[in-house]
């Protein structure tokens, strides 16, 4: 990463002197390009200028990037391509585990062909933090921290050696091992740099991520977001990023929040009103006299759920209330007196109160934090907000709604159904509404000392009042850090949560990521006997159906507060106003309001109990881990010792046939349509996630193998198998695929006109050599960043997808592992083309493609269409001329 100029940086000019506590430092005062023009600048466009100015060699970045960041408010409507390159990339095991993969396979490659393998290393800082492991096998336990740890690591030894491994021959690479937090909240609280210092320059931290919620780092005044894992892996490789000069929606925030309100309900509040706004592949930026109502917490909170909004990234500039954040995580003091006078000597740091200091945005849109009340978000969607004050009443509709994001599509008579069922001992009913899981889980809020000591406050008050939480309903905390477990002990609260079956279960996602571990088998055995809607209710930044768990069928995002809440009332069809959540054992009715803490209240909680020796002796340990971790042997190599008996980590094929020419670009013929799918198909819906299914082809495999189905263990925790992965690709049991009559992972082959698995399916079209595709209608890929959505569907033997629009992440995923992305012309769809799917393709690509140019698809029926090729840079189209990004690096490296 390039930091002080040579004697002919082109912008050598700008280098500027500042001392701090005796030291002189230097950086590039871009300012001094244009202060009329950097003065309007929004702050998240500055650090893209920064990188630009400090970073132009013209080649990878060029005079004229710069020109045009500085041009932005001329230029920000006009589609411009820029290169930036992020000062670091964050990684979680999920999407860091093949990461390392490819980068084992790589260096076989480069060997193969002739080249040095230890070239093959991060050139970009990278840290990975292993949080996405973890089930809730266990919880409502004393023990079910330990028994779920202990699982973790007996199912996923293979992986935590090879990262391990990983660890010990990739250079500037840092591990953060499991049973440490969720990757968000320790970056947060003890990755961010803020500011850079190397060789005496000091520059902005930016990062990129392979997980979209990376984006909660923009709380801090950090300029991050997701991106595919192949994409992250090539900034690790040294390369630069490829993307649009984005307009910035400035989000103006006023007033104070209300005395009930939390920080999740703004952001529930946020996510629908900018889902309206419509911020796609745009930056948003907040400013305001209200900014200074939030905490680094609550700005936090509202960046993670940067993805269900939509932007690319939710920025807040750092201010004094920042820089008092970095004091309470105990970050280092003369760091701390670097990060403020670079900022403010650099133009980047923000007094909200002097609106002098707003610059222009493209647009301006306005909150005022009093009008926000409480709120959920569901059934199926982050941004399809409730009051809670209408949730019983939404909810009644939903179920008699056709079926879509607010509908169930149950008939009238269906709408009492009730199933009895004995748990413990005791009858129970469970009906439509009924709560079975409730979760205080995901970096979203576990990260906000506010809203989890509310939920303590509450749960505590909840137990004085005599309350208790039905013992089927499947209840767990899963903190984001150690040090939400250590103000929880210190205030107090701890014994209630337990009591109401919130004790801990493990450091990490889990929940919010699928990992709920398996509910009781009466439970499922009662909702599939009654067809039931039932719920899970969950802090996390999630909800898509199928995600949480296979059985609950309605999800809801909810503050950890009103996780308690409603596992409490045991029902989401409640009106707290009028309806107790319980009585005591005098049988007094207790409401919600009753044991509901003032936000005040919960203030002066936090003020007494979230010190800095917290922080320091949570994080002075986090790179020890534990015994387990400790004791696992590692194999010194360079090259990575593939095992062909291990069923979690193999040598993945995408280097099998590479050679060091480019192959020329050519048409797509006689492809076949493998799915025929409608709008918003989720990276859930494509790329393995979750638990693998007894009936699945990646079970028929791991059987095969001779592995039981009690160690199947997830898809997740199998990303670096690309056998099971590849199996596992359109697996999701609420995949609607328009070519067979029920939901679920098959498709029909069309040659024979067998109802088949998509794998199977795909495998018989591999045998006769015939190319696939997807037709598909808007946001296709929308949801978490997921490298093996674009993974699998290569290996599946797909060329090209054609769809109405595509999410930012996946269409650049695609592109990576050499899919094409096709798009309708506006107004058009596979439904006004009267495509079927049932047809022969033919793509009309030659060695002359040019970036969103037209192209022909030629349909065996006699019909013709165009379609835009979605190729948007020059450099995504040398990324597919060389099969992939992957690829493309490999011939640099090569070179």
């Amino acid at each position: 990463m390039f930091s002080g100029p040579t004697m002919d940086h082109t912008y050598n000019t700008l280098f500027e002197t500042f001392q701090v506590n005796g030291e002189d430092l230097k950086f590039y005062n871009c300012r001094n390009l244009s202060p009329e023009k950097y003065d309007r600048l929004p702050y998240s466009i500055r650090v893209l200028l920064e990188s630009a100015v400090r970073n132009c060699d013209e080649f990878h970045v060029t005079k004229k990037d710069v020109e045009t960041i500085l041009d932005w408010n001329d230029i920000q409507l006009k589609e411009t391509e820029i290169s930036f390159k992020p000062s670091r990339v964050i990684l979680q095991d999920f999407t860091g585990v093949p990461a390392v993969v490819d980068f084992a396979a790589m260096r076989d490659a480069v060997k193969r062909l002739g080249g040095d393998p230890m070239k093959v290393n991060p050139i970009c800082p990278a840290d990975l933090v292993v949080d996405h492991s973890i089930q809730v096998d266990f919880s409502g336990r004393s023990d079910s921290l330990k028994k779920n740890q202990d699982l973790e690591f007996e199912r996923n030894k293979e992986r935590f050696k090879f990262l391990k491994w990983g660890a010990s021959t990739l250079r500037n690479m840092i591990i953060v091992p499991p049973g440490s937090g969720i990757v968000h909240q320790v970056n947060l609280e003890y990755l961010a740099r803020v500011v850079f210092t190397k060789d005496g320059v000091c520059f902005p931290d930016s990062v990129v991520g392979t997980d979209s919620h990376t984006t909660m780092i923009n709380g801090l005044g950090i300029v991050g977001w997701g991106v595919g894992g192949i994409e992250a892996e090539a900034v690790m490789l040294g390369q630069t990023i490829s993307m649009v000069l984005p307009q910035v929606i400035g989000y103006k925030i006023s007033g104070k929040i209300g005395p009930y309100a939390t920080s999740t309900d703004i952001v529930l509040t946020i996510t629908k009103h900018l889902r309206s706004v419509g911020v796609v592949g745009k930056f948003v930026e907040f400013f305001g006299p209200g900014v200074e109502e939030l905490s680094v917490a609550d700005r936090a909170t509202i960046s993670n759920m940067c993805p269900e909004y939509g932007a690319t990234v939710g920025f807040f500039a750092l201010d004094r209330i920042g820089v008092d954040y970095l004091r309470q995580t105990n970050r280092d003091p003369e760091r701390i007196a670097v990060i403020e006078a670079y900022l403010k000597a650099a133009g980047l740091f923000r007094n909200y109160s002097n609106d002098c200091e707003d610059p222009v945005y493209s647009q301006v849109v306005e909150l005022d934090l009093e009008t926000v009340v409480s709120s959920v978000s569901g059934p199926k969607r982050p941004q399809d907000r409730v009051p809670v004050n209408k949730m019983k009443g939404d909810f009644a509709e939903c179920l008699t709604n056709k079926v879509g994001f607010k509908g169930f599509g149950l008939p009238s008579d269906k709408l009492n159904t009730q199933v009895p069922f004995i748990y413990d001992n005791k009858e129970y009913v469970l009906r439509h509404g009924s709560t079975v899981i409730a979760a205080i889980t995901s970096c979203t809020n576990t990260s906000n000392p506010s809203v989890m000591l509310g939920a303590g406050l509450l749960a505590k008050k909840a137990v004085e009042a005599g309350l208790s939480v039905n013992p089927y309903v499947k209840t767990s905390l899963s903190p984001g850090s150690g040090v939400v477990t250590y103000y929880l002990e210190e205030s107090g609260v701890v014994p209630a949560l337990n009591q109401l079956g919130f004790g801990i279960v493990g450091y990490g996602c889990m929940t919010c990521i699928g990992n709920s571990g398996p509910l009781p088998d009466v439970i499922v055995e009662a909702i599939e006997k009654g067809d039931l809607v039932c719920c899970s209710v969950l802090s996390g930044n999630r909800n898509f159906e199928g995600r949480v768990h296979p059985n609950t069928r309605a999800n809801y995002l909810a503050s950890p507060l009103l996780v308690v809440a409603y596992a409490l009332a045991g029902r989401v069809d409640i009106d707290f106003k009028t309806e107790p959540l319980g009585y005591n054992p005098e049988g007094k009715p207790i409401f919600l309001a009753d044991i509901w803490p003032l936000r005040s209240e919960i203030h002066e909680v936090e003020r007494k109990h979230v010190i800095p020796a917290m922080f320091q002796e949570v994080y002075e340990k986090i790179q020890k881990g534990n015994h387990q971790w400790n004791s696992l042997e590692v194999v010194e190599s360079d090259l990575y010792p593939w095992e062909a008996s291990s069923t979690y980590i193999q040598k993945p094929p995408f280097f099998d046939d590479m050679t060091k020419e480019i192959p020329p670009v050519k048409p797509i013929v006689n492809a076949k349509v493998l799915l025929m799918l409608g709008d918003s198909v989720t990276t859930d819906h494509i790329s393995p996630a979750g638990s693998i299914s007894r009936t699945s082809p990646a079970a028929r495999f791991l059987q095969l193998k001779g592995v039981v189905p009690r160690d199947f263990n997830s898809y997740g925790a199998r990303r670096g198998n690309d056998a099971i992965m590849t199996r596992g690709t359109f697996a999701n049991v609420r995949l609607v695929n328009k070519l067979v009559s029920n939901p679920g992972p098959k498709t029909l082959h069309i040659p024979s006109g067998k109802v088949m698995d998509v794998f199977d399916a795909a495998e018989a079209y591999k045998a006769d050599n015939i190319p696939l595709i997807v037709i598909a209608g808007k946001d296709y890929g929308c949801g978490s960043s997921r490298d093996w959505a674009a993974k699998g569907p290569h290996l599946l033997g797909i060329k090209a997808v054609i769809a109405e629009s595509y999410e930012r992440i996946h269409r650049s995923n695609l592109i990576g592992m050499g899919i094409v992305p096709l798009q309708f012309l506006d107004g058009q769809t596979a439904a006004s083309l009267g495509l079927t799917g049932k047809e022969s393709y033919a793509i009309n690509l030659g060695d002359n493609i040019q970036p969103r140019q037209t192209v022909s698809v030629i349909v065996d029926s006699g019909k013709t269409f165009d379609a835009i090729l979605r190729f948007d840079t020059d450099v995504e189209i040398a990324f597919y001329r060389n099969g992939g990004i992957l690829k493309y690096m490999l011939r640099k490296m090569l070179d």
